[in-house]
C-alpha cells in the first residue's frame, strides 16, 4: 500500500511549531490534536458510506452517511496525544490500547500492555506519532491483526524512510499517512530532524 505525505499549508505550519524546541507542552498538545485531525481526515478518505434520503426544510434529497464502524488504537504513551482528535471526529469509534516500550540500547520494543476490541470489519487506525525504525508499528499492527483487523491505516506525525520501509516489508497491505517523511535515523535510532521525544514533549517530562 502507498505512503501518503500530507500536503497542506496548515499541516506544514503546525509541524514547524511541533519541531520547535521552544514550543511548550500545552501548545504541543493543542497543535498535535489539530494536526492529527488533518491526518485522520485523510486517513479515513475511503471509509465506506451508504446513500440515504434526507428531508430538508424544502425537499427530499439524497445524502451519504458513514456505513463502516471505526476503531482507533494508539500506541502508548505518545499515541494518546492523537486519540482525542479521532474521538471528536467519530464519536462511535471503538478504542483499543497497545503499550510498547523501546529499549534505549537496542531500540527494540517490548510489549507491556494490550487491550483491544474485536477489530473485524472495522476501518482501523493505528496511532503512533513517530514512525522511526518501524519495529513498534509492525508489532502493534500484528497485534491488531490477531484481533480481526484486515483494513488498517498507520497514522504518524513524522516518519523515517527506514521505518516506512520496515513497515511496508512487514505489512505490505498497510497504508501509511504522515505529515512528513524526514531524512533518516541517527545512531540512537531517533528521527532526524524529527522533533525530539514526542511523549516527553507532550506531557512535559524530561
Amino acid at each position: 500500500m502507498p505512503l501518503q505525505v500530507l500536503d497542506h499549508p496548515l499541516a506544514a505550519h503546525l509541524l514547524a511549531h511541533l519541531r520547535d524546541k521552544s514550543t511548550n507542552p500545552e501548545q504541543f498538545r493543542s497543535m498535535t490534536e489539530t494536526l492529527t485531525t488533518l491526518l485522520v481526515l485523510q486517513a479515513t478518505y475511503n471509509i465506506r458510506t451508504r446513500e440515504v434520503m434526507v428531508e430538508t426544510p424544502l425537499k427530499t434529497t439524497p445524502g451519504k452517511v458513514l456505513d463502516q464502524p471505526l476503531a482507533a488504537v494508539p500506541v502508548l504513551r505518545a499515541g494518546l496525544g492523537m486519540l482525542q482528535s479521532v474521538v471528536r471526529l467519530f464519536p462511535d469509534v471503538a478504542v483499543g490500547y497497545i503499550g510498547l516500550e523501546r529499549h534505549e540500547d537496542t531500540a527494540i520494543a517490548r510489549s507491556y500492555y494490550s487491550k483491544l476490541p474485536n477489530l473485524a470489519g472495522r476501518y482501523n487506525l493505528c496511532l503512533d506519532p513517530m514512525l522511526a525504525t518501524g519495529g513498534s508499528a509492525a508489532q502493534a499492527i500484528s497485534l491488531m491483526k490477531t484481533h480481526g483487523a484486515t483494513q488498517i491505516t498507520m497514522v504518524s506525525v513524522v516518519a523515517a524512510p527506514e521505518g516506512v520501509a520496515f513497515l511496508q516489508n512487514a505489512h505490505p497491505d498497510i497504508q501509511i499517512i504522515t505529515a512528513a517523511l524526514d531524512d533518516g535515523l541517527n545512531a540512537k535510532k531517533y528521527i532526524l530532524p524529527g522533533l525530539g521525544d514526542f511523549g516527553d514533549r507532550l506531557y512535559g517530562t524530561p
